[in-house]
């Protein structure tokens, strides 16, 4: 969730710095942001969020801002069609 927050602000920014250069073009699409955690996702298309720590829900809010700006997308990519995922995670030797 922190990582998804992180990545839609700098979404978000790079967005508005696009907008500002007169040489794009205007309608900007809207960045799809992949993400293997099914229950990161789930969190974020709830609108509500319960839990009881406010840095979270700070990140939650930021989230889910981007995407009703329509500025950020975020979609589901399986584990093993996951590209990043030799640097951010330990691998079994099949996968070496």
């Amino acid at each position: 969730m922190i990582a998804l927050a992180t990545a839609s602000e700098e979404a978000s920014w790079l967005r508005s710095l696009l907008a500002e250069i007169p040489l794009w073009e205007k309608p900007l699409p809207v960045v799809l942001i992949h993400c293997d955690s099914t229950a990161a996702i789930a969190k974020i298309k709830n609108h509500y969020y319960n839990g009881k720590r406010r840095h979270i829900r700070r990140k939650h809010s930021t989230i889910r801002e981007c995407i009703s700006n329509g500025a950020v997308r975020v979609d589901f990519v399986h584990t093993n069609e996951n590209l990043v995922d030799p640097l951010t995670k330990g691998l079994n030797r099949e996968k070496i």
